[in-house]
């Protein structure tokens, strides 16, 4: 079954590229409507936290973070609902499977919710302290990785096992 799908999926998908050489040679501009023209040109900054509060960590962990809900609300006044809806349920879902992945194949790494503050402070094994503001960082969530021995990173959580493996692994 699965060796026909592949047999399937690769002469359709030659038929399709084959087909791409062919006919006029010349293409026309891409119409685009004013509205989509507007929402790709401009980038809406995420709205800042009402706390200014630090969250110090000093341990191997993965610090996931979202809006208070004050915040929250900014964030649903400058954007449609829904790209608002969509930006949300991305956000559980992705964050829902990187806590998934941390658990079950990462449990010596100490899971963190920065709640309610605005910076997060890593302290390194040395004794040097980075600090994020997470005001600057434009996703309404994230997960921001921390080995004591390296600076913090900002993971890409659709691909959360590579880069758990890469960073922690390596």
């Amino acid at each position: 079954m699965y060796r026909a799908f592949r047999i399937c999926f690769g002469v359709l998908a030659y038929a399709c590229l084959a087909s791409c050489g062919h006919g006029n040679d010349h293409q026309l501009p891409p119409v685009k409507s004013k509205a989509a023209s507007a929402a790709h040109s401009r980038i809406i900054p995420k709205p800042g936290s009402g706390f200014q509060d630090t969250l110090v960590v000093r341990i191997k962990s993965a610090v996931f973070y979202q809006p208070d809900s004050q915040q929250m609300e900014k964030i649903r006044a400058v954007n449609q609902q829904n790209i608002f809806e969509m930006l949300v349920h991305d956000c559980h879902y992705q964050m829902l499977n990187a806590r998934t992945e941390l658990r079950l194949h990462w449990p010596s790494i100490r899971i963190i919710d920065a709640a309610h503050v605005r910076y997060v402070r890593f302290v390194k094994s040395s004794g040097i302290s980075v600090c994020v503001d997470l005001d600057a960082k434009n996703d309404i969530c994230g997960v921001l990785l921390f080995d004591t021995k390296k600076d913090p990173v900002m993971a890409d959580m659709p691909n959360i096992d590579t880069v758990l493996n890469y960073y922690f692994g390596g």
